[in-house]
């Protein structure tokens, strides 16, 4: 029995019965065995009504439904211009309003303090990113309790192509006794930036959205030529489903070249046996030589030790060649499967568009709810300084109470010193 098809399908379907054999023996072909035994089918049905062909609209009831047909496509054929058209200025097309537009990029670095995360950065753009650091800053006892995120946002120019950059820092990851989930305030800013996406993309108004997913990781191992710590382990296992990540041997000119190499292989033993996946170029069937040959010596330097000749990989492979293809594969692979995991949580179709009046009371909803956060945590912060404030009334008044009190206190005893003594009498010898 054939699969059933559309009402629209099937006057098309039951005209091949009349079609000449070479057409039945191709369209044959094309559906496979479930055309065969519908054509059979409706031939038999035919021949037991007298020879006469059932129509289409009638219908046989022992007759099924043709089979999904297929799509009848022509053979492409390649032809030449007879003259000039025009189509071929469409890259032209496409890079003045790149150009006109701009480009975006977001890269962070993590790793442990001391390894030339903030030098490496300055270098890759040729700017200066990150402030200089200052010597004259005074040492506290505080200590932070997490891993901080830091942005910084930056408007770049090359040859009149402009770029807006953000490099995502995490200062105190891996500087704690206790290291344990280090990684948590990177991942959940890696996805709250997935989810700022999918909400402008659920918006009813869509013409300015702003990327800011991360497109790359730069994560600097420590150059103890060993192999990967625990921390460096588990944080790519976590983050690799996320994010590009592009491992970096910092501080590698510490070590020898053949140290290094020896370095890298461990390093490449750890990644494969936990099945991480890192960020390598991909390779299609179209590439040049050229091409193909600069991808193999990128995908040869990984892990990249930038102080030993890999700088210039590295800088090709995340500036140079692959900036666009690390924002694809982002956008296609990395933020497809978040968003597909994040909808099917919540219960969301993403067979069917969102209903516009819903979206917009999600949102009034969204924001009334934030606007009661807001106003919890400013009455939570003013209810704090007026009883910081009663507090120290209360201990000023104290003071002053006591300093009132002493104050007395010295100046009873300066009236008493002040005050005359009564005279005293002098009794004679009979106490006369």
């Amino acid at each position: 029995m054939g699969e059933s098809v559309s009402p629209v399908t099937k006057p098309f379907a039951a005209a091949l019965v009349k079609s000449t054999a070479w057409e039945r023996v191709a369209w044959e072909n094309e559906a496979g065995d479930g055309a065969s035994s519908w054509l059979c089918e409706r031939e038999a049905g035919a021949r037991s009504d007298g020879g006469r062909r059932p129509s289409p609209e009638i219908g046989v009831s022992h007759v099924s439904d043709p089979p999904l047909l297929p799509h009848f496509t022509s053979p492409i054929i390649k032809k030449k211009l007879e003259g000039a058209v025009g189509f071929s200025n469409l890259p032209n097309q496409v890079h003045r309003k790149s150009i006109k537009k701009g480009f975006q990029f977001t890269v962070m670095v993590v790793g442990e303090s001391g390894l030339g995360k903030s030098t490496l950065v300055n270098t890759l753009f040729n700017t200066s990113l990150y402030p200089a650091k200052d010597a004259k800053v005074e040492l506290t006892n505080e200590i932070p309790s997490t891993v901080e995120i830091q942005a910084i946002a930056a408007d770049i120019e090359e040859n009149g192509v402009k770029l807006k950059l953000t490099v995502v820092d995490t200062p105190g990851f891996g500087d704690f006794i206790n290291n344990d989930e280090a990684w948590g305030p990177i991942l959940e800013n890696i996805e709250a930036r997935f989810d700022a996406f999918l909400d402008q993309e659920n918006r009813v108004n869509r013409k300015r959205i702003v990327d800011t997913r991360v497109h790359a990781c730069l994560y600097f191992i420590a150059p103890t030529g060993h192999a990967l710590k625990p921390l460096d382990v588990e944080f790519m296992k976590r983050l690799a489903g996320c994010v590009n990540l592009i491992p970096v041997i910092a501080k590698s000119d510490t070590m020898t070249d053949e140290e290094v190499k020896v370095f890298k292989s461990r390093i490449l033993d750890d990644i494969n046996a936990n099945k991480i996946n890192i960020y390598q170029p991909p390779t299609y069937e179209n590439d040049d030589p050229e091409t193909i040959q600069e991808n193999k010596e990128i995908v040869s330097r990984i892990p990249f030790a930038v102080e030993h000749c890999d700088f210039v990989k590295l800088r090709q492979m995340l500036i140079r060649t692959h900036m666009e293809e690390l924002k694809e594969f982002t956008n296609e692979v990395l933020y497809e499967s978040y968003r597909t995991t994040k909808l099917a949580e919540t219960g969301g179709d993403l067979n069917v568009t969102s209903n516009p009046i819903k979206k917009l009371e999600a949102d009034k909803a969204a924001h009334d709810a934030k606007l009661a956060k807001m106003e919890a945590e400013m009455k939570a912060v003013f209810d704090q300084k007026v009883a910081e404030k009663e507090a120290k009334l209360k201990q000023a008044e104290e003071e002053l109470y006591a300093r009132h009190r002493e104050m007395k206190e010295q100046l009873e005893l300066k009236q008493r010193r002040m005050s005359p003594k009564p005279p005293t009498q002098k009794k004679g010898f009979f106490g006369k």
